[in-house]
């Protein structure tokens, strides 16, 4: 399965790049759509974490589309603190529906992505996967939150930003929500990302 780069227009003119990998599989599953870790730390969609979630993706049988935010590698626009980054999530998801039309997606993102990922809605997004959420970023409620769809946190046992027990207890009230913690690690993932993806996406796959 190879690796096509692609490029989206969002609809405030903003011309993204991302990848995307499409399964041999027909029909395909889902359509797992990724938001990578923060700019201005040196996030892209290239970051391991990003690409285990495509492999977990592929081995599921779900195409996978992981792109560079704004201002990000050959991504037009400037980083705007995750205010933005959502209209690149929803291009993505309008590139999804010409891939494979009315296939569910799963819109999943790692650290800073993840919080993004987590404020994007469409009436195709099955379900939220987010790895490694720092509840530091959070400025409002996402507005997945209170939606039925289902929501898998993977929370590092050894997180910098947020323990497991504090994300328990700010998601507390959140709809259809599930906390996983990825024990022995911290909020980078050294080991282990790909087996805690394809967990999740066991789960959410088999609740479609």
């Amino acid at each position: 399965m190879g690796v096509e780069t692609v490029y989206l227009d969002t609809i405030d003119g903003i011309q993204i790049e991302g990848d995307v990998m499409r399964t041999n599989d027909f029909p395909a599953r889902a359509v797992v759509i990724s938001g990578h870790p923060h700019a201005l730390y040196g996030g892209d969609r290239f970051n391991p974490v990003v690409r285990a979630i495509q492999e977990a993706a592929a081995s599921h049988g779900c195409h996978s589309i992981a792109i560079d935010f704004r201002g990000v590698n050959n991504s037009g626009g400037m980083h705007d603190d995750g205010d933005s980054e959502r209209l690149d999530l929803a291009a993505a998801c309008e590139l999804a529906d010409m891939i494979e039309p009315e296939c569910p997606i799963i819109m999943t993102g790692y650290s800073f992505g993840s919080m993004v990922a987590l404020n994007v809605t469409n009436p195709w997004i099955a379900a939220w996967i987010a790895v490694a959420p720092p509840l530091p970023m959070m400025k409002n409620v996402p507005l997945a939150a209170h939606k039925p769809q289902q929501k898998i946190l993977i929370a590092p046992e050894h997180d910098q930003f947020t323990v497991p027990a504090l994300l328990r207890d700010a998601t507390a009230d959140w709809a259809n929500t599930h906390v996983v913690e990825l024990p022995q690690v911290d909020h980078f993932i050294a080991v282990g990302a790909r087996d805690a993806c394809n967990s999740a996406l066991d789960t959410v796959l088999s609740n479609l």
